[in-house]
């Protein structure tokens, strides 16, 4: 797991719980800004696990090309 993958998995449970105190506490506001984090969470995520993936790509690449 990398540092986008971390912060991504940090948004979106800190948009979960915004967003669960705006419903409780009526707070539009705090709902949507719950939402925008979890969606900011799932874009860093993805882009954690994209960037790890093709580190990972290379890494085989080079294995095979040294013959490993």
């Amino acid at each position: 797991m990398n540092k986008d993958e971390i912060e991504g998995k940090w948004d979106k449970a800190k948009g979960k719980v915004k967003e669960k105190v705006g419903q409780v506490t009526g707070d539009r506001d705090m709902e949507a800004e719950g939402v925008a984090d979890q969606t900011e969470g799932e874009i860093k995520d993805s882009y954690g696990k994209a960037r790890r993936k093709a580190g990972e790509a290379v890494e085989n690449l080079g294995e095979k090309i040294k013959g490993e």
